[in-house]
């Protein structure tokens, strides 16, 4: 059986490694596709392997509940389990590292500096779709004024 705090804790801990990594560190080619695949590759893998295994019955979840994303209540009670917040927040995880993957290779196509990048980066890595909403409004100029328009 799974325990679910803990890979809580894990993917946690894995997420905040790739985005210090991505933020702090010089954006050598192996790194980045470290964070593209240990990161957030590793984390889709989990991801799908527990959602998979949890739909499916190969993980038994004692909590019980089944899936359903049809109403407020369907999710909300799936997001009620340690297993449902677990798997929801490491949706979350991957889907934010990927964008910010995104924005810090976009950014040094661009030639933004890594100083305006790093807070957007932080914003994503916190709020996810706010972090990629600031930089969407900060890369359109940038990028007219670079001649990079992509």
């Amino acid at each position: 059986m799974i325990e679910w705090a803990a890979l809580f804790s894990m993917v946690n801990l894995l997420a905040l490694i790739a985005w210090a990594a991505l933020i702090l560190l010089p954006r050598w080619p192996a790194l980045l596709s470290g964070i593209l695949y240990l990161g957030t590759g590793l984390l889709c893998l989990i991801y799908a392997v527990c959602l998979i295994g949890l739909l499916s019955g190969l993980i038994p979840n004692p909590e019980g509940g089944g899936a359903d994303f049809t109403t407020i209540e369907g999710v909300q009670a799936i997001f009620a389990t340690q297993a449902g917040t677990t798997i929801g927040w490491t949706h979350y995880l991957a889907f934010d590292l990927f964008v910010g993957l995104w924005i810090a290779r976009d950014g040094d196509a661009k030639n933004i500096s890594r100083f305006i990048q790093a807070p957007i980066l932080l914003a994503t890595f916190m709020v996810g779709p706010l972090g990629l909403l600031i930089w969407l409004g900060l890369r359109e100029p940038a990028a007219r004024r670079s001649g990079r328009f992509r």
